[in-house]
């Protein structure tokens, strides 16, 4: 991969051009040229999805990876498909995002004390990644969170992506050990670095439809993540 980048927004524009993983770049590629028939007439992003959200931000989600139409046809995470929709509410009502809605790269949202990423950069089919895939990924992982100077909170968002960070922080040598650290919707850690993370469900359809993920418990998660962040309380409701 090169020297390390400098920036966050440099590390994007490294992400994008990625190809280490063929079976990745092929499906995505695959689904952006035969497309959903309700989004027939939308150019698909079709590569791996940058991150998004505030530089200085001291909160951070760590999600999956994009969905298939989701941010692999609109190229921002969590935009345009369910999980989405559940989770840029909830952001709104918290004080991270500047609107609900999350429909484009172009629909104005801005995030603030909040950066979004995932421990996948490319769709997977059936939403799933191999290990190694995620293995290919983890590198930006490392580099993202180096640069992330601000960072006091990480919100992993389901199981997988609470595995991920454990291994970019036993790579790091922040941890020397995962054992003591058990997924489960609402658990907190805090490292001796004194970086907090908390776990939550993630909110895919198969989560928010059946209640296993509510909108309540989902907003506990993000105040809970201003709190422990030291931010203000957000404005909203």
């Amino acid at each position: 991969m090169g020297s390390k980048p400098n920036s966050l927004q440099s590390l994007n524009a490294r992400i994008i051009e990625c190809a280490l993983c063929p079976r990745l770049r092929a499906h995505c590629a695959e689904v952006a040229a035969t497309r959903r028939r309700a989004y027939a007439e939308w150019e698909y992003w079709g590569r791996p999805v940058p991150s998004f959200g505030d530089p200085k931000a001291r909160v951070l989600i760590l999600g999956l990876a994009p969905g298939a139409h989701g941010s692999n046809r609109t190229g921002r995470p969590f935009t345009g498909d369910g999980s989405g929709d559940f989770l840029y509410p909830i952001l709104h009502e918290t004080g991270f995002a500047s609107q609900p809605n999350a429909t484009s790269r172009d629909d104005g949202m801005q995030l603030t004390d909040l950066w979004i990423t995932s421990v996948g950069r490319c769709a997977p089919p059936a939403n799933k990644p191999t290990p190694q895939e995620l293995r290919n990924c983890a590198p930006w992982i490392d580099q993202e969170i180096a640069l992330l100077k601000h960072l006091r909170v990480v919100v992993c968002l389901g199981r997988i992506a609470f595995d991920g960070l454990l291994a970019h922080l036993h790579r790091t040598g922040k941890i020397t050990s995962r054992s003591g650290f058990a997924f489960a919707h609402g658990a907190e850690y805090t490292l001796p670095s004194g970086l907090h993370i908390l776990a939550s469900f993630h909110p895919s359809l198969q989560n928010t439809n059946t209640g296993r993920l509510t909108r309540s418990m989902f907003r506990s998660i993000f105040l809970r993540a201003r709190k422990l962040a030291e931010l203000r309380s957000s404005s909203h409701p």
